[in-house]
């Protein structure tokens, strides 16, 4: 059972350098344990469902838009937008300047697919500052994992993956297709980044529907959003995340101290459970818990009652 929908009772606009502003909410308690919530993507921005996993009463519930999506600005859908300054460490440096703006001082980290790669790399960077971790759909952004996502995955998917294919030019179709699309979103023709955004997002749902209970957010009918998505997606799958191949299991006993749930569908095609397994097998103090009847979605209800039982058992790791 979800938390009711609330409404912020705080926002705005935090200057974050390289000419960049992220936009922050605050919801819940003002006075409760603080929660922070790193959406997925890259470039997915926040979402008011999210924040129903946590209960209002107890949990004063944080959220932002990462760099060039969402409310955050400048806005990525406009191709002539520089992104050398998004990358995983201008964001997690952004996550420390809100944690100060906002006055915290240690805070519960929860998760979602891109969100956890994200949410592994600041508690690694930043274990102090982590009270808890709660992760959802597990994924380390590896090279295997990319190539899993845009090359393996369409053993599952034939036609739609030769669509995808097909979709950029001939001479890129048997080399990296995250490479190819990267180029075609950078694209100054509205006619040719566009529709490579649509694309891309043409492959993305296909998986999605593994479940036939998961639906597309009402964004995925809006150019601007999947623009900035695509692009956000490309730049950080292209450079591999900035991340080395092994970095975050290497440094995972940088967390060794901190309490962690992991969630992750059985069924999930997206983020296989072989990622979240290793995660698991190196780092044993984390919970593994697997939701036989999931697939990557968290908003379907086994993923959805699983997190919320997550989220009711952290209370027991909030301070007084």
């Amino acid at each position: 059972m979800l938390f009711p929908d609330i409404t912020p009772f705080d926002d705005g606009l935090l200057e974050v350098g390289d000419g960049q502003r992220i936009y922050w909410t605050q919801s819940g308690n003002p006075a409760g344990a603080p929660v922070l919530i790193l959406h997925g993507g890259p470039g997915s921005g926040s979402s008011a469902g999210a924040r129903r996993y946590f209960d209002p009463q107890h949990y004063r519930i944080i959220q932002f838009d990462q760099r060039g999506c969402g409310g955050s600005l400048p806005h990525a859908s406009e191709p002539a937008i520089d992104l050398s300054a998004n990358t995983t460490w201008h964001t997690i440096a952004d996550i420390e300047r809100l944690r100060l703006h906002l006055d915290i001082e240690r805070w519960i980290v929860f998760g979602n697919s891109w969100g956890c790669t994200l949410t592994l790399a600041y508690g690694e960077t930043h274990p102090q500052r982590v009270e808890s971790l709660l992760l959802v759909g597990i994924t380390m952004t590896r090279q295997s994992e990319i190539d899993w996502l845009y090359q393996g995955l369409g053993r599952f998917f034939p036609a739609e993956w030769a669509r995808f294919r097909a979709a950029v030019p001939e001479t890129d179709r048997d080399d990296n297709l995250v490479a190819a699309y990267y180029r075609l979103l950078r694209d100054p023709d509205p006619a040719i980044h566009v529709q490579a955004a649509r694309d891309w997002h043409e492959w993305e749902g296909a998986s999605i529907f593994i479940d036939p209970r998961a639906t597309l957010s009402p964004r995925w009918s809006d150019p601007r959003y999947l623009t900035a998505r695509a692009r956000i997606i490309t730049h950080y799958f292209h450079h591999l995340a900035w991340l080395e191949e092994r970095q975050i299991l290497r440094d995972i006993h940088r967390l060794a101290d901190i309490p962690c749930t992991m969630i992750h569908g059985r069924m999930d095609l997206e983020a296989p459970l072989v990622t979240a397994w290793e995660l698991s097998r190196a780092w044993s103090e984390a919970e593994l818990v697997i939701v036989a009847n999931a697939a990557h979605s968290p908003a379907v209800a086994e993923m959805a009652a699983a997190i919320t039982r997550a989220t009711d058992g952290l209370r027991r790791y909030i301070r007084q």
